[in-house]
């Protein structure tokens, strides 16, 4: 080789190293988020069956999840403080090895039953018991390595942020692939497995970035110098850095709350909207984002008033439109934050402060509508607030307003007044407003967001157009009648008040779950044991099965009736049997003994006692062979909670009846077919099942169409429903696999509800 030669080779080895240097760090990067976020929904569905299957659960697991990304972000601060280059690598590889010793993934074995309160902090305990370090570790790669990047001299470590896009592509991939390929595919054993197998590969991969690291040549002295040189955020930008994380991050809850009360509490749909929060980090970091950050902000006011009309409009929803709307929305309303950001993010000697300022909001975020807001508001009042100070996210305006526009603020706050306060006699405008209150509170919110938009207003008008409206869809809810709302860690219970006082109805969520009849139609007073309606009427699938249990035994039934709800079935039972409830949640059988809500317990059985806690766990410890008949009517909104239709809870229910004994299961739905599921877990405890599916015609009446599957080892456990043409033996469908503690198919659940057409 000639001397002239040499400048040439040199150039041509340190492309070389700069490309395995991209490689190897986008790589580790890319792994590092992969199992970070496939992380979480896996260990949450471990731990779900312990508190009910309830939706909360999955908020406070985010909680846990944003502290402990928080706590991984400072202490990746805190370590690329150190000057040597040496240190950080093996403190970060001793880390990560010790973590890789606690795996696989288990829940801690000193932690028990969960307690009959404080279900959140227990939760926590147990999150950071359990998946605690391993986590952690994980959480201080992004930022770390990020960090690592820029001091390895590469060309591109000036700018650093598009490796965030890298994380965050692998982020959305992990979340995609769990209720798409993982959940329906491998049991969690097999999930587990494969994640333990995933973080050593990362370790590997961690190590050979480090190592990269050290054999780099010291960066120039200009490089240096202009580091220096470069001036450090303000405090009210870092501020700002936190309330725009704040903001998106405790919508995110929210709406992951909104829509998994009416399905299912189950990954499928808390990926939906993390993966599309994920997304936005992707698109906003891009060199080139694929989305003008303009014409996202000039969306933002539609998405606010799109989420406001559909929060308008309430009750019954078809599923497209509340997974697709809300999501829309959100999706929206994320990117102009998180674009935000991204135009404000500082150079990269303050990038691990950057990410300090965003894990710090998100934790508050996570926070506020996790923790606070469940314990503070007696309604889902997180998610409007959160909708509202999304309009302050948005950068100042410089407003122009024509003459013409400037009474529309002071006619808009009349309006408002005139609306909201209460007056004596009501007259007209009151009486069109009551008939028209959807279409007012919609039309407010979008008229009033697309003129403050096009008018260029400020984002504090903004805000008060959105929070206008969204106090006239509270006081004007659309309900008809007089709405109490009941909050628990298990959800927002609705008892509506129907005009004239007719009738009470029990909702959870857009799900009535019971009700009873107050009046009749003459306007007298019903006195007396209340007559069963809704889902429990004598005629549905229900009450025929316990007729058709109680003839063939000839004598007073021994019941076990996990889930209480209104109360109603306490009055199916007949004077001499014994009827055990199991509940989980103690606000509602407050709800049920308040007469000024229901009367069924006051006046069918005033002495009841049910055993609080999630079934799973407190019907296992029930005494075997004692049950002539076993209801599962434990609702979660619309869904049944999945642990409790899986093969090992049947067998459960099935060692707890006599010897002919009966599993009656409920399974109406407007979203899961869950008839196959309940019939394939009984054929797999060796049982046969009979399938009722009949609309009654009287949903004026609050009786209602009724799916209901009962599952005995006999035909004539059944007694006369055997012979019944309205029930129909039903086999397990071959190619359909068994739910079981470790596998579920929910996608496959909404796929042949949508098919069927039901």
């Amino acid at each position: 080789m000639t001397q002239s030669d040499l400048p040439v080779a040199a150039e041509l080895a340190s492309a070389g190293r700069n490309r395995l240097v991209l490689l190897v760090y986008t790589a580790s990067i890319f792994v590092s988020a992969l199992l970070l976020f496939s992380v979480q929904p896996l260990f949450t569905k471990m731990v779900l069956p312990r508190l009910g299957g309830s939706p909360a659960v999955w908020s406070v697991a985010m909680v846990f999840f944003q502290s402990l990304l928080l706590a991984g972000y400072v202490y990746a601060h805190l370590l690329m403080r150190i000057k040597s280059r040496v240190i950080p690598i093996l403190v970060h590889l001793v880390l990560l090895i010790v973590a890789f010793s606690t795996l696989p993934l288990a829940i801690a074995a000193q932690w028990g039953d969960p307690p009959t309160s404080g279900y959140a902090l227990w939760l926590l305990g147990l999150f950071v018991a359990s998946i605690g370090l391993p986590f952690f570790a994980l959480a201080a790669n992004n930022p770390l390595l990020q960090a690592w990047f820029v001091r390895t001299g590469h060309p591109d470590g000036a700018d650093p942020y598009f490796l965030y896009a890298s994380s965050n592509i692998g982020s959305f991939l992990a979340l995609l692939s769990y209720p798409l390929v993982l959940e329906p595919v491998f049991t969690l054993r097999t999930q587990n497995l494969i994640w333990t197998g995933g973080y050593g590969l990362l370790i590997v991969l961690i190590a050979a970035s480090g190592f990269l690291l050290w054999r780099s040549p010291a960066l120039p002295a200009a490089t240096l110098a202009a580091e220096s040189d470069a001036p450090a955020p303000s405090w009210v930008l870092r501020a700002r850095w936190i309330f725009l994380a704040a903001v998106p991050s405790g919508l995110l809850i929210a709406v992951t709350a909104h829509i998994s009360t009416d399905v299912a509490a189950a990954p499928l749909l808390w990926v939906l909207p993390l993966s599309l929060y994920l997304l936005t980090w992707v698109l906003v970091f891009q060199s080139r984002p694929l989305l003008p950050h303009k014409w996202v902000l000039m969306a933002q006011p539609a998405a606010i008033a799109g989420i406001i009309v559909l929060l308008a409009i309430g009750g019954e929803q078809n599923l497209l439109l509340t997974l697709g709307g809300h999501q829309v929305c959100f999706f929206v309303i994320a990117m102009a934050c998180h674009g935000e950001l991204a135009r404000t993010r500082p150079p990269a000697k303050y990038l691990t402060g950057f990410y300090v300022a965003l894990s710090f909001g998100g934790m508050i975020g996570g926070l506020f509508a996790g923790l606070i807001a469940p314990n503070v508001f007696s309604w889902v009042a997180e998610y409007p607030i959160l909708v509202v100070l999304a309009a302050l996210c948005r950068p100042p305006a410089s407003e122009r307003w024509p003459f013409w526009s400037r009474p529309f603020w002071p006619l808009l706050v009349v309006l408002a007044v005139a609306l909201i306060v209460p007056s004596q006699g009501r007259d007209s405008l009151f009486d069109w407003f009551e008939e028209n209150r959807v279409y007012v509170a919609g039309g407010v919110a979008v008229f009033g967001m697309l003129l403050a938009l096009g008018l260029n207003a400020s984002r504090l008008k903004l805000a008060a157009v959105a929070a206008l409206a969204l106090v006239l869809v509270r006081v004007y809810p659309s309900d008809d009648g007089r709405v109490d709302t009941v909050r628990s860690f298990f959800g927002v219970h609705k008892i509506v008040t129907t005009p004239h006082g007719q009738y009470h109805v029990l909702l959870h969520g857009t799900t009535i779950h019971g009700a009873e009849k107050f009046q009749n139609d003459d306007g007298t007073k019903i006195e007396g044991r209340p007559e069963p309606i809704s889902y429990y009427h004598k005629d549905g699938g229900i009450g025929q099965a316990v007729t058709a249990i109680r003839e063939r035994k000839g004598a007073p039934l021994r019941v076990a009736a996990i889930g209480l709800g209104s109360g109603t079935l306490t009055c199916v039972g007949l004077p001499g049997e014994t009827w055990k409830f199991f509940e989980i949640d103690q606000s509602m059988v407050d709800t049920a003994r308040d007469p000024k809500y229901f009367t069924y317990v006051q006046n069918c059985q005033p002495d009841l006692k049910p055993v609080i806690g999630d079934a799973r766990l407190t019907f296992a410890r029930e005494p075997d062979g004692v049950y002539d008949l076993i209801i599962v009517d434990a609702y979660s909104s619309d869904a049944i909670p999945i642990h409790l239709a899986t093969q090992e809870a049947m067998k459960i229910y099935k060692d707890k009846l006599s010897p002919q004994g009966v599993v009656l299961m409920h399974v109406s739905n407007r979203h899961l077919e869950l008839a196959s599921v309940v019939v394939g877990i009984a054929d797999a405890n060796g049982m046969k099942s009979w399938v009722y599916n009949e609309d009654s015609g009287r949903d004026g009446e609050y009786i209602f169409a009724t799916n209901v599957v009962v599952s005995a080892r006999d035909e004539a456990d059944i007694g006369k429903l055997a012979s019944s043409d309205k029930w129909e033996e039903t086999e397990a469908k071959p190619d359909q696999r068994v739910w079981t503690d470790d596998y579920c198919n929910v996608l496959g659940a909404v796929y042949r509800r949508l098919r069927d057409g039901e």
